[in-house]
């Protein structure tokens, strides 16, 4: 959920923050400055027992196992293919526990994540994310070659985030600078640099689930590029700090290059501008 579903959802249920905190455990403080939008990006693990809480309420979602995104978002029906099923997509209950297990016996034509033991369908990329995800590439891997030894690569590319055996992932645009982690199968452990590029059906995760993922799975620097408002968010999560905002007609800077490596999105912006 998204937090102003959870607000929603809240005033459906006739839920005081008292109570969502006695029965999430969260304190009750939390839930106040998460609900009054003063803490920004709460914890990963306190949105999950928020989230908890209130889909508990809901036995239509409790039923079907599925995780609506934010308003004007696709609904995210997510009915698992169980382990050694076959071919056979069924609803089932028990979204929440599924594992890498289950994320390989998948049909190889239905792409998804898997995130804390539940799937997400993940719809194809337009034609203008591709763009952008091929410019991105471009000049990351021109970068890369004159100041590092990382590895830029890019989707889809399966990531163990946690290294456990319910996250797999798949980041647009990511970095490795320790060789150890790329296997012949996947990466292991968190990139040191991702950039997702929103649609219209992963925008809500993007900039919601995989943001608090990717800060506590370690990941230092996430960038989520807006093709729709032509705007780049930069993290740096390495130092939790506030997010900086560029436009399409700037050169960002990577961080974790102390700056040497910077991406030109006005010339990405001259690549996408006739089919905006």
């Amino acid at each position: 959920m998204t937090l102003q579903e959870m607000k929603k959802r809240k005033k459906e249920l006739g839920l005081s923050n008292e109570r969502i905190a006695k029965l999430s455990g969260v304190p009750i403080g939390t839930v106040q400055k998460i609900f009054a939008g003063i803490t920004k990006t709460p914890r990963y693990d306190t949105l999950l027992a928020l989230e908890k809480v209130l889909r508990d309420g809901s036995s239509r979602e409790n039923m079907y196992g599925y995780t609506r995104m934010s308003s004007g978002d696709r609904m995210l029906m997510e009915p698992a293919v169980k382990h050694g099923a076959g071919n056979t997509a069924e609803k089932d209950p028990d979204q929440g526990e599924y594992t890498i297990d289950d994320y390989y016996s998948l049909p190889n034509e239905r792409r998804v994540e898997l995130i804390d033991g539940i799937f997400y369908d993940m719809a194809a990329p337009t034609p203008v994310h591709q763009i952008i995800l091929l410019q991105l590439l471009l000049q990351l891997s021109n970068c890369a070659e004159s100041h590092s030894e990382c590895e830029v690569i890019g989707a889809p590319c399966d990531v163990r985030l946690d290294r456990d055996n319910r996250t797999m992932v798949q980041p647009d645009v990511f970095i490795i600078c320790h060789g150890d982690q790329i296997t012949s199968k996947r990466i292991e452990g968190a990139p040191d640099f991702v950039i997702e590029i929103l649609s219209p059906s992963s925008r809500a995760m993007d900039m919601f689930r995989k943001l608090n993922k990717y800060r506590y799975a370690g990941v230092r620097e996430y960038w989520i590029v807006d093709p729709d408002k032509l705007q780049v968010m930069s993290y740096d999560l390495e130092h939790d700090s506030f997010p900086d905002k560029y436009t399409f007609e700037d050169s960002v800077p990577v961080l974790i290059s102390g700056g040497e490596c910077r991406v030109d999105f006005q010339r990405i912006y001259d690549k996408i501008s006739r089919y905006l």
